[in-house]
């Protein structure tokens, strides 16, 4: 244990997700050591990503303006949706290339013992889209662990008295209890194409 401030600061870092003890312990006396200008810097990005940046009012990614560019594009098929659970998951799947439609980001997954329900995640919101929009697919991208997988059975559930609305599911390629954002580009790339309807 260190006295005051820097212990204060490795605490703080190792409530950062993916931040053990050590490495929390690390960052600390790295920034002890940084010139003052990179503390500035550090300090100028962190107050710009608490002030600037928003969730896209429509599907809920991360955004500069009320609408993400995603959203804003034209040339994106509005027909087709992919849900997934946080924004760093549609980087992922933007990352493959392959998909041309838009996003929904529930903001999380299913996961009763920590208290999240359906209530806090955007599924209403989901539901509201395919309601208003000629939406005829929803791509259900949830991580392929248990909370993702309770997640797409419980939109599978919601979803599958739309009229003329296709669900579908990533296929094989990413492994069970794997975040989508370690997964390679030739992984979902696969996955993406070989989706099949629930």
């Amino acid at each position: 244990m260190y006295e005051g401030p820097v212990q204060d600061l490795i605490d703080e870092l190792g409530r950062l997700p993916g931040v053990g003890p050590k490495s929390a312990q690390r960052i600390a006396f790295h920034l002890l050591a940084a010139e003052p200008a990179d503390i500035g810097r550090l300090q100028d990005a962190l107050q710009k990503v608490k002030e600037g940046v928003q969730f896209c009012d429509i599907c809920g990614n991360v955004a500069e303006q009320a609408t993400c560019r995603i959203c804003r594009d034209a040339r994106r098929d509005a027909q087709k949706v992919c849900v997934v659970e946080e924004p760093k998951d549609v980087l992922a799947i933007e990352r493959t290339r392959e998909f041309k439609g838009r996003y929904h980001v529930l903001g999380g997954a299913l996961d009763p013992l920590s208290g999240i329900g359906p209530d806090q995640l955007r599924i209403r919101q989901l539901l509201g889209r395919i309601g208003e929009h000629d939406v005829t697919e929803v791509i259900l991208a949830t991580d392929p662990n248990t909370e993702g997988e309770a997640t797409a059975t419980y939109l599978i559930r919601l979803l599958r008295d739309f009229p003329g609305l296709t669900v579908t599911r990533l296929a094989s390629g990413l492994p069970m209890g794997g975040d989508l954002e370690f997964a390679d580009e030739l992984t979902l790339t696969r996955a993406l194409s070989g989706r099949r309807a629930v």
